[in-house]
C-alpha cells in the first residue's frame, strides 16, 4: 500500500503508513540521530514522489518523533514497574484535557473559565503533547501490557487512544506532569512550552487551593527537543507567572526540566528521570 495518496492533483503523505514503511516495521538503532533519519526519510518519500513539499515533510517529521517517543516511553513503562506512564494527547480541538480528571476537578476548571470569560476576558489552553500519568492509576486501567517492538499502524493507533482509557477517572494526584516536544525551538516556538507550563500548573494551584490541599507534591512540566541553544535554555527558565503573585512560597519555574533527546538511547535515558 502506497502511503503517498494524490488529493486533487496534490500528494499527500500518510504519515502512520509511512512511518511503518521507512522503519520496515522495527525501531531504528539505539544511537542512530533522529534528524538524520528523517533526513532519509524524505529522501525515500521524494524519490517515491519528487512533487512532495518540503512543508509536507517537515509536518510528517512532528508526527514520527511524537511516536517514536510514545513508544519508547511505553516501552520503558512496560518494563520498570515503577514507572508513570507517558502517554499522547490529541489537540485542543479533539480533547479538552482537563477531562481526564474526575468530573468534579473538571467542573471547577469549567467554572473558573465561566468566571473568567464574565470578566470579558478568555482562559484559552491548548493540549501537551504527553500527560503523565501515575503508574498505580494507569496499571489498574491498562491491565497486563508487553513491550512493543513491532511498528505497525495498528500500534500507532493504540498509543494515540490509550488516553481514553482516563477520561473521568484522574484524582488530583494522579497527573503527575505534562510534555511538550518539538522537532526543534526556533524563534517563535521557544516560548510555547514555557507559556503552556506555566498555565498548566496555575490550573493544578487553582484545583489546590479550591481543594485545600495544603501540601500537594506539585505538578512537573517538561520540554523534549532533538537540540538546544543557549538561547532556548535561557528562554525555558521562564518563571511560573502565577508564583509570582504570593509571597507565600518560592517562584516556580514553567519548565520543569529540557531535554536534547535526539536517539532511543536518549529517549530512555530522559523517560528513565521524567517516569520515575
Amino acid at each position: 500500500m502506497s502511503y503517498i495518496k494524490n488529493e486533487k492533483g496534490k500528494p499527500k503523505i500518510t504519515t502512520n503508513l509511512a512511518f511503518c514503511a521507512l522503519l520496515e516495521g522495527k525501531l531504528p538503532s539505539e544511537h542512530i540521530e533522529f534528524n538524520t533519519l528523517f533526513k532519509k526519510f524524505d529522501e525515500k518519500v521524494q524519490e517515491e514522489n519528487s512533487a512532495v513539499k518540503p512543508s509536507a515533510l517537515g509536518r510528517s517529521h512532528g508526527d514520527w518523533y511524537e511516536w517514536l517517543l510514545a513508544i519508547c516511553a511505553w516501552n520503558h513503562f512496560a518494563s520498570d514497574q515503577n514507572s508513570h506512564l507517558a502517554i499522547l494527547l490529541p489537540n485542543v480541538a479533539q480533547f479538552d484535557v482537563s477531562t481526564l480528571y474526575e468530573k468534579r476537578l473538571n467542573d471547577l476548571i469549567i467554572d473558573l473559565k465561566k468566571k473568567v470569560s464574565e470578566s470579558k476576558v478568555q482562559l484559552i489552553t491548548s493540549n501537551p503533547d504527553f500527560v503523565i500519568i501515575n503508574g498505580d492509576l494507569a496499571k489498574s486501567k491498562l491491565g497486563q501490557i508487553s513491550i512493543i517492538d513491532d511498528i505497525s499502524v495498528d500500534n500507532l493507533i493504540t498509543l494515540e487512544k490509550i488516553y481514553l482509557k482516563f477520561i473521568g477517572s484522574c484524582s488530583f494526584e494522579h497527573i503527575e506532569g505534562y510534555i511538550s516536544v518539538k522537532t526543534s525551538l526556533r524563534g517563535d516556538r521557544r516560548f510555547q512550552p514555557a507559556h503552556e507550563g506555566s498555565l498548566m500548573k496555575a490550573l493544578y494551584t487553582h484545583l489546590q487551593t479550591r481543594e485545600w490541599i495544603i501540601t500537594p507534591k506539585g505538578l512537573k512540566y517538561y520540554a523534549i527537543t532533538t537540540e538546544m541553544s543557549e538561547a532556548d535554555k535561557n528562554a525555558l527558565k521562564t518563571v511560573a507567572t502565577h508564583s509570582l503573585t504570593t509571597v507565600f512560597s518560592l517562584p516556580q519555574a514553567a519548565v520543569d526540566e529540557a531535554y536534547v533527546v535526539n536517539t532511543l538511547q536518549q529517549a530512555r535515558l530522559a523517560f528513565s528521570e521524567i517516569l520515575s
